[in-house]
Protein backbone atom coordinates (compact mmCIF):
# COMPACT_ATOMS: atom_id res chain seq x y z
CA UNK A 1 0.00 0.00 0.00
CA UNK A 2 1.65 3.42 -1.55
CA UNK A 3 -0.45 5.69 0.98
CA UNK A 4 1.30 8.49 1.89
CA UNK A 5 1.59 9.73 5.54
CA UNK A 6 2.43 13.78 6.84
CA UNK A 7 5.85 12.39 7.04
CA UNK A 8 6.58 10.90 3.79
CA UNK A 9 6.25 7.18 5.03
CA UNK A 10 4.28 4.50 3.49
CA UNK A 11 1.32 3.03 5.09
CA UNK A 12 3.39 0.36 6.94
CA UNK A 13 6.36 1.85 7.12
CA UNK A 14 8.02 2.03 10.67
CA UNK A 15 9.39 5.07 11.73
CA UNK A 16 13.58 4.73 11.95
CA UNK A 17 14.87 2.73 14.59
CA UNK A 18 17.97 3.02 16.20
CA UNK A 19 18.94 1.07 20.02
CA UNK A 20 21.87 2.87 22.28
CA UNK A 21 23.27 0.50 24.34
CA UNK A 22 24.58 1.34 28.03
CA UNK A 23 24.27 5.27 28.01
CA UNK A 24 24.26 4.97 31.53
CA UNK A 25 26.76 2.37 33.93
CA UNK A 26 25.27 1.46 36.97
CA UNK A 27 22.36 -0.77 35.69
CA UNK A 28 23.16 -4.23 34.43
CA UNK A 29 21.20 -3.39 31.39
CA UNK A 30 20.40 -0.34 30.22
CA UNK A 31 19.29 0.68 26.44
CA UNK A 32 17.87 3.47 24.96
CA UNK A 33 15.83 3.20 21.85
CA UNK A 34 14.27 6.01 19.34
CA UNK A 35 11.28 5.32 17.31
CA UNK A 36 10.87 8.10 15.21
CA UNK A 37 10.97 11.01 17.54
CA UNK A 38 9.86 8.88 20.15
CA UNK A 39 13.16 8.48 22.89
CA UNK A 40 12.69 6.24 25.93
CA UNK A 41 15.30 4.60 28.36
CA UNK A 42 15.08 1.50 29.86
CA UNK A 43 17.13 0.04 32.62
CA UNK A 44 16.96 -3.42 34.51
CA UNK A 45 18.19 -4.49 37.60
CA UNK A 46 17.53 -7.34 39.94
CA UNK A 47 18.04 -7.38 43.81
CA UNK A 48 17.55 -9.71 46.70
CA UNK A 49 13.73 -11.04 48.19
CA UNK A 50 10.40 -11.10 46.22
CA UNK A 51 6.90 -10.22 46.79
CA UNK A 52 5.23 -11.70 49.31
CA UNK A 53 3.11 -13.86 47.47
CA UNK A 54 6.26 -15.72 46.58
CA UNK A 55 8.06 -16.17 49.71
CA UNK A 56 9.22 -19.35 50.25
CA UNK A 57 8.71 -20.28 46.41
CA UNK A 58 12.13 -20.38 45.28
CA UNK A 59 10.58 -18.48 42.32
CA UNK A 60 11.84 -14.58 41.62
CA UNK A 61 9.26 -11.72 39.92
CA UNK A 62 9.71 -9.18 37.61
CA UNK A 63 8.18 -5.92 37.37
CA UNK A 64 8.14 -2.59 35.90
CA UNK A 65 7.58 1.19 36.26
CA UNK A 66 6.79 3.82 33.45
CA UNK A 67 7.47 7.08 33.79
CA UNK A 68 7.20 10.16 31.72
CA UNK A 69 9.67 13.62 31.67
CA UNK A 70 7.90 16.52 32.51
CA UNK A 71 9.42 17.94 29.27
CA UNK A 72 8.97 15.03 27.33
CA UNK A 73 5.59 16.57 25.66
CA UNK A 74 5.66 19.84 23.70
CA UNK A 75 3.49 20.94 27.27
CA UNK A 76 5.48 20.08 30.35
CA UNK A 77 3.78 17.70 32.80
CA UNK A 78 3.80 18.06 36.29
CA UNK A 79 6.17 14.62 38.01
CA UNK A 80 3.71 12.63 39.47
CA UNK A 81 5.46 12.54 42.75
CA UNK A 82 4.72 16.04 43.34
CA UNK A 83 0.88 15.33 43.08
CA UNK A 84 1.48 12.17 45.86
CA UNK A 85 -0.19 9.91 43.53
CA UNK A 86 0.74 7.64 40.38
CA UNK A 87 -0.73 8.91 36.87
CA UNK A 88 -3.37 5.76 35.87
CA UNK A 89 -1.88 5.81 32.40
CA UNK A 90 1.45 5.07 34.09
CA UNK A 91 0.55 2.15 35.75
CA UNK A 92 -1.40 0.51 33.30
CA UNK A 93 1.34 1.31 30.81
CA UNK A 94 4.21 -0.18 33.80
CA UNK A 95 1.43 -3.37 34.11
CA UNK A 96 1.49 -3.94 30.30
CA UNK A 97 5.77 -3.56 30.87
CA UNK A 98 6.07 -6.17 33.52
CA UNK A 99 2.94 -8.63 31.49
CA UNK A 100 4.58 -8.67 28.18
CA UNK A 101 8.15 -9.31 29.37
CA UNK A 102 6.97 -12.33 32.46
CA UNK A 103 4.93 -13.71 29.23
CA UNK A 104 9.03 -14.74 28.22
CA UNK A 105 10.83 -15.83 30.67
CA UNK A 106 11.00 -18.36 33.42
CA UNK A 107 11.68 -16.94 37.15
CA UNK A 108 12.50 -19.60 38.63
CA UNK A 109 16.29 -19.47 37.50
CA UNK A 110 16.50 -16.81 39.44
CA UNK A 111 15.77 -18.01 42.89
CA UNK A 112 13.86 -15.33 45.21
CA UNK A 113 15.14 -11.97 43.43
CA UNK A 114 13.65 -9.63 41.78
CA UNK A 115 13.86 -8.11 38.57
CA UNK A 116 13.07 -4.48 38.03
CA UNK A 117 12.60 -2.83 34.67
CA UNK A 118 12.51 0.97 35.17
CA UNK A 119 11.20 2.78 31.05
CA UNK A 120 11.49 6.43 31.19
CA UNK A 121 10.47 8.52 28.33
CA UNK A 122 12.61 10.91 27.59
CA UNK A 123 10.56 12.54 24.11
CA UNK A 124 6.96 11.27 23.09
CA UNK A 125 5.92 11.37 19.81
CA UNK A 126 3.66 8.60 19.75
CA UNK A 127 4.00 4.79 20.65
CA UNK A 128 5.72 5.53 23.71
CA UNK A 129 4.42 2.08 25.32
CA UNK A 130 5.59 0.27 22.33
CA UNK A 131 9.58 1.35 22.63
CA UNK A 132 9.13 0.93 25.95
CA UNK A 133 8.30 -2.56 25.44
CA UNK A 134 10.66 -3.24 22.80
CA UNK A 135 13.38 -1.04 24.92
CA UNK A 136 12.69 -3.03 28.10
CA UNK A 137 13.32 -6.86 26.25
CA UNK A 138 16.97 -5.40 24.97
CA UNK A 139 17.48 -4.51 28.38
CA UNK A 140 16.60 -7.46 30.16
CA UNK A 141 19.33 -9.42 27.03
CA UNK A 142 21.82 -7.28 28.29
CA UNK A 143 20.86 -7.81 31.80
CA UNK A 144 21.40 -11.79 31.86
CA UNK A 145 24.61 -11.57 29.74
CA UNK A 146 25.76 -9.72 32.68
CA UNK A 147 24.38 -12.04 35.60
CA UNK A 148 25.99 -15.10 33.37
CA UNK A 149 29.10 -13.75 33.13
CA UNK A 150 29.22 -12.95 36.60
CA UNK A 151 27.91 -16.28 37.65
CA UNK A 152 25.00 -14.64 39.20
CA UNK A 153 22.34 -17.51 36.98
CA UNK A 154 24.00 -19.98 35.00
CA UNK A 155 21.65 -19.90 31.67
CA UNK A 156 19.18 -17.63 30.14
CA UNK A 157 15.80 -17.05 31.64
CA UNK A 158 14.59 -16.17 28.16
CA UNK A 159 12.01 -18.90 26.53
CA UNK A 160 11.29 -16.48 23.79
CA UNK A 161 11.77 -13.07 21.93
CA UNK A 162 9.05 -10.31 21.83
CA UNK A 163 8.45 -7.03 19.65
CA UNK A 164 5.58 -4.69 19.75
CA UNK A 165 3.85 -2.65 17.67
CA UNK A 166 1.14 0.29 17.40
CA UNK A 167 -1.20 -0.17 14.43
CA UNK A 168 -3.90 2.74 13.31
CA UNK A 169 -6.44 2.52 11.35
CA UNK A 170 -8.22 5.73 9.31
CA UNK A 171 -10.52 5.51 6.88
CA UNK A 172 -10.11 1.79 6.44
CA UNK A 173 -6.76 1.89 5.75
CA UNK A 174 -4.17 0.05 8.27
CA UNK A 175 -1.34 2.21 9.30
CA UNK A 176 2.11 0.93 11.16
CA UNK A 177 3.60 2.83 13.92
CA UNK A 178 1.70 5.61 14.76
CA UNK A 179 3.23 9.39 15.46
CA UNK A 180 1.43 11.43 18.03
CA UNK A 181 -0.37 13.46 15.56
CA UNK A 182 -1.49 10.08 13.59
CA UNK A 183 -3.05 8.79 16.90
CA UNK A 184 -4.31 11.78 18.10
CA UNK A 185 -6.87 11.68 14.29
CA UNK A 186 -6.94 8.11 14.08
CA UNK A 187 -10.36 5.91 14.20
CA UNK A 188 -9.61 2.61 15.63
CA UNK A 189 -5.84 2.23 17.05
CA UNK A 190 -4.11 -1.05 18.48
CA UNK A 191 -1.32 -2.08 20.36
CA UNK A 192 0.41 -5.78 19.86
CA UNK A 193 3.01 -7.64 21.30
CA UNK A 194 4.21 -11.00 19.50
CA UNK A 195 6.67 -13.81 19.89
CA UNK A 196 8.93 -14.17 16.82
CA UNK A 197 6.84 -17.64 16.68
CA UNK A 198 4.24 -14.48 15.90
CA UNK A 199 1.98 -15.92 19.34
CA UNK A 200 0.20 -12.67 20.93
CA UNK A 201 1.46 -11.44 24.30
CA UNK A 202 -0.97 -8.95 24.69
CA UNK A 203 -3.21 -7.19 22.37
CA UNK A 204 -5.42 -3.50 23.35
CA UNK A 205 -7.21 -1.81 21.05
CA UNK A 206 -10.53 0.13 20.72
CA UNK A 207 -12.62 1.85 18.07
CA UNK A 208 -13.01 5.65 19.03
CA UNK A 209 -14.92 6.62 15.79
CA UNK A 210 -15.73 3.87 13.70
CA UNK A 211 -16.21 -0.08 14.10
CA UNK A 212 -13.89 -2.60 12.70
CA UNK A 213 -14.54 -5.63 10.66
CA UNK A 214 -13.19 -8.80 10.76
CA UNK A 215 -11.72 -8.45 7.41
CA UNK A 216 -9.84 -5.52 8.24
CA UNK A 217 -8.50 -7.09 11.10
CA UNK A 218 -7.01 -9.71 9.19
CA UNK A 219 -5.10 -6.56 7.54
CA UNK A 220 -3.87 -4.94 11.22
CA UNK A 221 -2.80 -9.09 11.89
CA UNK A 222 -0.66 -8.80 8.87
CA UNK A 223 0.48 -5.77 9.66
CA UNK A 224 1.62 -6.43 12.77
CA UNK A 225 3.37 -9.67 12.23
CA UNK A 226 5.34 -7.57 9.09
CA UNK A 227 6.69 -4.80 11.58
CA UNK A 228 7.61 -6.98 14.22
CA UNK A 229 9.60 -9.06 12.10
CA UNK A 230 11.32 -5.82 10.89
CA UNK A 231 11.83 -4.87 14.67
CA UNK A 232 13.12 -8.51 15.31
CA UNK A 233 15.91 -7.77 12.49
CA UNK A 234 16.86 -4.75 14.44
CA UNK A 235 17.17 -7.07 17.51
CA UNK A 236 19.32 -9.64 15.43
CA UNK A 237 22.03 -6.62 14.65
CA UNK A 238 22.05 -5.09 18.10
CA UNK A 239 23.13 -8.82 19.26
CA UNK A 240 24.91 -9.72 16.69
CA UNK A 241 27.26 -6.62 17.23
CA UNK A 242 26.93 -6.93 20.91
CA UNK A 243 27.91 -10.62 20.71
CA UNK A 244 24.78 -11.16 23.21
CA UNK A 245 24.66 -14.83 24.00
CA UNK A 246 23.04 -16.71 26.33
CA UNK A 247 25.19 -19.81 27.35
CA UNK A 248 27.37 -20.72 29.92
CA UNK A 249 29.80 -18.37 30.93
CA UNK A 250 33.07 -18.24 28.67
CA UNK A 251 35.20 -17.18 31.62
CA UNK A 252 35.58 -16.92 35.27
CA UNK A 253 33.66 -14.63 36.84
CA UNK A 254 35.33 -11.74 38.54
CA UNK A 255 36.54 -11.83 41.81
CA UNK A 256 34.41 -10.19 44.82
CA UNK A 257 32.01 -8.42 42.56
CA UNK A 258 28.69 -7.88 44.50
CA UNK A 259 25.85 -8.43 42.29
CA UNK A 260 24.84 -4.67 42.16
CA UNK A 261 28.52 -2.97 41.40
CA UNK A 262 29.57 -1.28 38.44
CA UNK A 263 32.11 -3.60 36.36
CA UNK A 264 33.33 -2.97 32.97
CA UNK A 265 30.34 -1.64 31.68
CA UNK A 266 30.23 -0.70 27.69
CA UNK A 267 29.79 2.59 26.80
CA UNK A 268 27.63 3.98 24.25
CA UNK A 269 27.10 2.88 20.86
CA UNK A 270 24.53 3.03 18.24
CA UNK A 271 23.28 1.11 15.34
Amino acid sequence: MNTIRLDGRAARQLRPFTITRSPFGYAEGCVMVTMGNTVVLCTVTMSPGVPHFLKGKKTGWLTAEYAMLPNATQNRTTREFSGMQRNSRSVEISRIIGRSLRAIVDLSIIGERTITVDCDVLQADGGTRTACINGAYLALTDAIQYWIERRYIDRTIITDTLAAISIGVRNNIVFTDLSCEEDNSIDADYTIVLTRSEHIIELQGTSEKSVVSWDLFDTIKQASIEATREIFAHFDKYQAQHHIAYGTPKTAAPDKVPLFSLYNRSKTQNI
